[in-house]
C-alpha cells in the first residue's frame, strides 16, 4: 500500500519507513506529489498531526499519515511542545533544505540550553502522536502517541539523529538519542513506540499486513 508522509523530513522519512515496513506499506513524501504543507495552528500533537494529514489526503487522493512530534520539557511548562521544530525563530530558507534544517535546529538547541539556564530540574519526554486516515474525510482517523522519557543535558552529545537528539540523555541507555545507533533508536525512541501502535491499528482497522 502506497501511503504519503505528511513531511518533508527526509530522515522522519527513512525512520517510519522502517518502523511501518512490516505492514508492507511504502512512503512517499507529499513534496514529491508536489504537496506543500500545511498549516499547523493548534496546541496539542493530535489535532496538528490531523491538519497535516488531511491536508495531504485532499491534495493527493492518497491515504496519508501525519507525525506531529516534539519536546516537552517539564520545568518549561510542556514547551517547546508543538512548535519545536521552530523554537528559535524561524530562519529564512536559502539553499538546500536539510542544511537549513540543521542550521534551525541548532538555532533550537541553543534557545533550550538559554532557557535552562540554572534549572536542575531537567526532566522531558521526546513526544510522537501518529495520524493516518484512509481519505481527506475519512470519519475514523488512527492515531497513535507514544513518549520516550529522559533528561535535557547542558551541552550536545554525539552526531546522530536531528533536532533535540543531541541534548536528549537517555538515562536507560547511558547515552544521549544523538548517539545511538539507528537499530537502537527504532527500538526504543517515541516514534517507535507510536508506530507499534499504529501498526497494530492498521492490521486491525485496514487489515493490513
Amino acid at each position: 500500500m502506497r501511503l504519503v508522509l505528511a513531511s518533508n523530513n527526509a530522515k522522519k522519512l527513512v525512520e517510519l519507513q522502517a518502523l511501518l515496513a512490516p505492514v508492507g506499506v511504502e512512503l512517499v513524501a507529499q513534496a514529491a506529489l508536489g504537496v506543500g504543507e500545511a498549516d499547523e495552528p493548534f496546541n496539542t500533537f493530535i489535532e496538528n498531526g490531523l491538519t497535516k494529514a488531511r491536508h495531504a489526503a485532499r491534495h493527493t487522493g492518497l491515504a496519508t499519515i501525519a507525525d506531529d512530534s516534539g519536546l516537552c520539557v517539564d520545568a518549561l511548562g510542556g514547551a517547546p511542545g508543538v512548535v519545536s521544530a521552530h523554537y528559535a525563530a524561524t530562519l529564512p530558507h536559502e539553499g538546500d533544505r536539510e542544511a537549513q534544517r540543521a542550521l534551525q535546529d541548532a538555532a533550537n538547541n541553543a534557545l533550550l540550553l538559554e532557557r535552562l539556564q540554572g534549572v536542575t530540574h531537567r526532566r522531558a519526554r521526546f513526544v510522537s502522536t501518529l495520524v493516518a486516515v484512509r481519505s481527506a474525510d475519512d470519519p475514523e482517523p488512527l492515531i497513535a502517541v507514544g513518549r520516550w522519557f529522559g533528561e535535557i543535558l547542558s551541552a550536545p552529545r554525539g552526531a546522530g539523529g536531528f533536532g533535540y537528539d543531541p541534548l536528549m540523555l537517555i538515562p536507560a541507555l547511558g547515552a544521549t538519542v544523538a548517539e545511538l545507533n539507528a537499530d537502537v533508536k527504532n527500538a526504543h525512541s517515541h516514534r517507535a513506540l507510536a508506530a507499534a501502535q499504529m501498526l497494530r491499528l492498521m492490521r486491525e482497522a485496514w487489515q493490513l499486513g
